[in-house]
């Protein structure tokens, strides 16, 4: 499959990720739901790796196949899960304060520093037509954050989406980190998402035990369905993310972008599930969104 299909693949399950987070985190305490989350994605791939070698000989099956790597790879592998673990922290806090149709285009500007970083430090070019595809991606992204303005959200004062601005700059870093990865250090998809999976659990559990010990006051916890569905559904959506950077001719200042096209489906579940307000001016920005979206297909 080509490395931009297998993206727009990864951001229809990112959507439907998004939604499972917003659903476990109503009124419900942050870091239980971030940890066990994180915990099914990790327990699925120790199944994985556990199972005889045989079963991933050939076919499909092969691309499951985690190798053998270096203790280097081990603490590059180690230090990804470190920045996604932070970035995670921030988010989560955000989604659960901020609405799903604000969080998600605050989060989908990513892509403009992910784009600066791979452009001039990382020699990566784009044709004519995908620089204005990007460009009308941004734009439309921007138009996302002036609607949330008239929810009330005062940018500038809310800390939570300052939560969401950090998550996202270290969002953008891991992006550009998954290149290195996968193509510089050579690494397989399955053997990144493999350990960057196990490596979330050590990251995560200390501020999953400081809150049990109740050092700062908590919320309470329920658990619901939607909770390990959020370690499959990210399960999924990186596997795909992870197949598409793989792929020689592919650009991360595209994937980047095209990922962030995963706010159509947090719009439409934000409409219909969580009965936010201003669909019709958000539903402007998603047309300008998909716009720009089909010109990252022209490499002429």
């Amino acid at each position: 499959m080509s490395w931009i299909f297998l993206s727009l693949l990864s951001a229809c399950f990112l959507g439907f990720y998004d939604l499972a987070k917003k659903h476990a985190l109503k009124e419900n305490a942050v870091l239980p739901v971030l940890f066990f989350g994180v915990l099914c994605g990790a327990l699925i791939w120790l199944v994985i790796m556990v199972c005889p070698t045989s079963t991933f000989d050939q076919g499909f099956m092969s691309q499951f196949v985690v190798t053998p790597i270096s203790l280097q790879d081990h603490l590059r592998l180690l230090g990804k899960s470190m920045l996604v673990g932070s970035s995670w922290i921030f988010s989560y806090f955000a989604l659960k304060n901020l609405p799903i149709s604000i969080v998600s285009p605050i989060r989908a500007t990513s892509p403009l520093w992910t784009i600066l970083i791979a452009v001039t430090l990382m020699g990566e070019r784009l044709t004519y037509l995908q620089w204005i595809g990007v460009t009308v991606i941004l734009l439309a992204f921007y138009a996302f954050s002036l609607v949330g303005k008239l929810e009330g959200i005062r940018f500038y004062r809310n800390k939570w989406v300052t939560f969401i601005i950090l998550a996202t700059c270290l969002s953008a870093l891991s992006a550009v980190y998954d290149k290195y990865l996968l193509q510089n250090a050579a690494l397989s998809p399955a053997t990144v998402q493999a350990w960057f999976s196990i490596y979330l659990v050590p990251v995560i559990l200390p501020f999953y035990l400081l809150w049990l010990a109740r050092v700062w006051p908590r919320g309470s916890f329920q658990w619901r369905y939607s909770i390990p569905l959020i370690g499959i559904l990210l399960l999924i959506a990186d596997f795909l993310y992870f197949t598409a950077i793989a792929q020689e001719s592919a650009l991360i200042s595209v994937i980047s972008p095209i990922r962030r096209a995963s706010v159509l489906i947090s719009f439409i579940g934000g409409i219909y599930i969580h009965k936010e307000k201003n669909f019709r001016a958000k539903g402007a920005c998603i047309v300008v969104l998909l716009i720009g979206v089909s010109l990252l297909y022209f490499r002429a």
